[in-house]
């Protein structure tokens, strides 16, 4: 019997459009270490939770990976979606999503997150989304640049994303946990600048 030959798969796995104008949609992921997009399940709940506030919504998508994130908001009616990461095979893969989309208000950084936070920024995001690496201790640091930046709306909302084993993380004076759930060994929270 012939041994099977390894093939490389150009093709490492799918992305699934959870709701809105691009349901059900499948969107290539990119074969990039370490890369973990965010299950549909979580984005499910997620979503729910911003129904109220995701049409016409400014976006930050720090970390974007696969764009998981961001591409459900712009699904859901979001009006503009930054997304920031450093890896250029992600970067390519999420351009390609993009274009087969047709998204129009997503706009692509390739750039490390912590110096998009620390760089020369004019626009105010009503959302954003922090699901840095689990293995990074960076929660804290990223809210804290969000708070001393000024880069948050009136009422904004960031969602944070950490391994489940993570203490809760060491938000800036003033913010609040409106929502915090745990699904196998994620830990999810949205919380809010108060006013």
């Amino acid at each position: 019997m012939a041994k099977r030959q390894k093939t490389n798969n150009p093709r490492p796995g799918r992305l699934r459009i959870v709701a809105g104008k691009w349901r059900s949609r499948l969107l290539d992921i990119t074969d990039v270490p370490g890369l973990r997009p965010t299950s549909e399940r979580i984005r499910e709940t997620l979503f729910n939770w911003l129904e109220p506030r995701i049409n016409g919504a400014r976006c930050l998508d720090l970390f974007a990976g696969t764009g998981a994130l961001g591409l459900e908001a712009l699904s859901r009616g979001a009006r503009r979606v930054i997304f920031v990461e450093k890896s250029a095979r992600a970067v390519g893969t999420l351009n390609a999503n993009i274009a087969t989309l047709g998204a129009a208000g997503a706009v692509v950084r390739h750039m490390d997150a912590l110096d998009y936070l620390r760089g020369e920024q004019d626009e105010r995001f009503d959302l954003v989304f922090l699901d840095p690496p689990f293995a990074a201790d960076m929660i804290n640091a990223l809210c804290r640049l969000l708070a001393e930046r000024e880069l948050l709306a009136e009422d904004a909302c960031v969602y944070i994303e950490q391994g489940r084993s993570r203490a809760d993380p060491g938000l800036p004076a003033g913010w609040e946990v409106l929502k915090n759930k745990t699904a196998g060994n994620v830990r999810y929270m949205l919380v809010r600048q108060s006013r």
